[in-house]
Order: structure tokens, then C-alpha cells, then sequence
């Protein structure tokens, strides 16, 4: 086989090319076939496969996510049961509206029974938060130091939520002397409680809620 067997190539006579020329020739179009068919066929469904592969892995983290919290199930059940006590007991702990005036005569009570005079109790504007209301009450009081502090102990074990912040207490009187003989001061505080809000108020808070956004988006 030479070079001017391939140069002197007649295409309608290829059957009486020598047999060498031949062997190259079904070489070249072998090539050609294979590579339009690996670009045209399985290129193509190398990329499916990749995909599905890619699919088939996704499936199976799933499987095992859903497998493990399966498995824990019974687990998970305990864990709400016990939360549900939880937030149970904590709503408990919040009086209902009709409960307020109590409340709040309970708190005045802890302050007279130390023997505290009450100069302001004053109940603020309530705010609503999801399920509950917070109810902010000024209040400034005179008495001893220790009466003081067991005025402030006696409102953290009432039987209902109340919290006392911004605390300040300063002696009643300016004079020094005079505030060491007597021994008074004077504490201001906000004292803040919570109730639960019943499912009318809920229902309406909700109500009020899509009209804002429903207004909001227009």
C-alpha cells in the first residue's frame, strides 16, 4: 500500500481498491460512525443518567431522613406530650380576663401585707402578642429595705406570672439624716402581667390581621 493508492481514490470503482486502502478507508468511516453516534446518542443518555443518578441520591437521603425520624417516632410523640404539659401548665399560669381584677388585687394585697404604702397603682394600656396580653401597672411604693425585697419575692411566687422591671428606689427623704432615721424608701417599678386571650379575641386579632395585609398589599 502507497500513498498514490489514496491519492488516485476512485469512489465508484472502490471495489477493486487494493485491500489495504480498503481496511483504511472502513478504519476512517468506523471512526466517523462512532463518533456521530457517541455525539448524537450516548452523549445524550450519559446526561440522563448523570440527572438520574443525581435523583436516585436525592431519593435516597430521603428515604433515610424519613427512615430515621420513622424510627424515632414513638420518641418525637414524647417529646410533644411532654411539651403539651409544658405550655399547659405555663397557660395556667396566665389568668383569663375575668381573672385580671383578682390578679391584680393579689399584688396589691403582697404590698399591704409587708406594710407598704402604695402612693400609685396604676394599670397601663394592655398590648396583645400572639395568644396572650400584657398588662404593664405602675407602681411606687414606700417602705423598709427588707419590706421591699419580700414585696418583690411575694410577686414572683404568686400563683400567676407577673414580672417586675425598671425598678429604681431611692430614699424618701432628701436629707440624709432624717432618711437614716426613718428608714423609708421609695421604689417605683412596672410591674407586668399576662393573660391568655380567649378565641373570640384571637379570632378577631386574626380577623384584623388579614384586613391590614389584605389593605397593605393593595
Amino acid at each position: 500500500m502507497k500513498l498514490d493508492d489514496f491519492n488516485n481514490i476512485d469512489i465508484n470503482n472502490a471495489g477493486s481498491l487494493p485491500a489495504g486502502v480498503k481496511a483504511v478507508l472502513l478504519s476512517v468511516v468506523f471512526v466517523v460512525l462512532v463518533g456521530l453516534g457517541y455525539y448524537l446518542v450516548i452523549s445524550p443518555e450519559l446526561e440522563v443518567l448523570d440527572t438520574e443518578q443525581a435523583k436516585e441520591e436525592d431519593l435516597k437521603q430521603t428515604y433515610f431522613n424519613k427512615k430515621s425520624q420513622a424510627l424515632n417516632l414513638e420518641a418525637y410523640k414524647a417529646q410533644m406530650v411532654e411539651v403539651e404539659k409544658t405550655f399547659g401548665a405555663l397557660l395556667k399560669q396566665l389568668p383569663d380576663k375575668s381573672q385580671i381584677d383578682g390578679l391584680l388585687t393579689d399584688i396589691n394585697q403582697a404590698g399591704l401585707t409587708r406594710g407598704l404604702e402604695f402612693e400609685l397603682f396604676k394599670p397601663g394600656q394592655e398590648s396583645q402578642a400572639e395568644f396572650y396580653a400584657e398588662l404593664p401597672i405602675a407602681i411606687k411604693v414606700i417602705g423598709g429595705y427588707h419590706d421591699l425585697g419580700a414585696f418583690a419575692t411575694d410577686v414572683s411566687k404568686l400563683s400567676r406570672i407577673v414580672t417586675l422591671g425598671e425598678v429604681s428606689v431611692i430614699n424618701q427623704n432628701k436629707d440624709a439624716k432624717a432618711a437614716a432615721v426613718d428608714g423609708k424608701l421609695v421604689m417605683e417599678a412596672i410591674a407586668k402581667t399576662y393573660r391568655y386571650l380567649d378565641a373570640d379575641e384571637i379570632a378577631a386579632k386574626r380577623q384584623a390581621e388579614k384586613e391590614k395585609a389584605a389593605k397593605k398589599g393593595k
